[in-house]
């Protein structure tokens, strides 16, 4: 008999999305993809613009249906699965966040801890004490009190991560991370995506276009062309420069670079 912990945390099964615009050519957004995610694993998702990765994201946090195919999570599927319990389960990490109304930082992560609430609940000490944890971790426990709409571009981004932390979810999503942060930033929030899989076993999924932060923190790799995926498996297996001339149509030299102790990728020209 298989065990539960050997079952993928995440997976799809020959899963399938289009959107509207495409009906008339017949192009899905999503064509016929298939992964394994394992527990406790940190997975990168690249590939071009309107390669798929954004779709096959909402696809796995159950915020979209699929035309075929289902999304599991540790063997069940997603689609069964009450709105709450999935919230409990996984927490998801847009690329941008915005507000309608000036929240507080702590009110945003608390935010995090809606899905263990019941029915008109106010929060708990325990949930104040999660949410400050989580503060704690991400670096943001000084801004407690700043309004979320004061806070800079890699401010914000850390106080988003702290609410889906808050959530004590066992999966964490995220759709371009480290976009329009800069250098110091970035290298913030790659530090911290390790940190909480080496502290509390997260399952991570990352969808980037940033290939040094993929080769920093990710020990696999999906690759997404046109919807469909050209290749996956271990990171120094598959960030080579024939997937990426592949998927990107650009000439890259990937190297192990001994003093940040992972792969680099640099762009070297596009191809004709």
């Amino acid at each position: 008999m298989t065990s539960a912990h050997a079952l993928p945390m995440l997976h799809a099964v020959s899963l399938s999305f289009g959107y509207p615009s495409g009906a008339r050519t017949g192009r899905l957004a999503v064509n016929d993809v298939t992964l394994g995610i394992a527990r406790g694993a940190i997975v990168g998702l690249l590939g071009p613009n309107g390669s798929g990765k954004t779709t096959l994201l909402r696809l796995l946090a159950g915020m979209a249906t699929p035309l075929r195919g289902e999304v599991q999570l540790a063997g069940e599927p997603v689609a069964g699965l009450p709105r709450r319990t999935l919230a409990r389960r996984l927490a998801v990490v847009p690329q941008d966040t915005h507000t309608a109304f000036d929240f507080s930082v702590l009110d945003m992560v608390l935010m995090g801890r809606y899905p263990h609430l019941g029915p008109f609940a106010l929060e708990g000490a325990e949930d104040l004490r999660l949410a400050r944890d989580a503060m704690a971790a991400t670096g943001t426990a000084h801004l407690e009190d700043r309004a979320f709409s004061t806070l800079s571009g890699g401010e914000r981004q850390r106080v988003v991560i702290a609410g889906a932390l808050a959530q004590s979810s066992d999966v964490l999503l995220l759709d371009e991370p480290t976009a329009s942060l800069d250098l110091g930033y970035q290298l913030e929030i790659a530090a911290l995506l390790g940190r909480i899989n080496r502290e509390r076993g997260t399952t991570i999924v990352i969808a980037t276009h940033d290939l040094n932060l993929a080769a920093t923190v990710c020990q696999q790799m999906v690759m997404l062309k046109d919807g469909q995926v050209i290749a996956q498996g271990p990171t120094a297996e598959t960030l080579t420069p024939g997937h990426l001339r592949t998927l990107y149509g650009v000439d890259a030299e990937v190297r192990f670079h001994d003093g940040a102790g992972h792969l680099t990728v640099v762009p070297l020209a596009r191809r004709a």
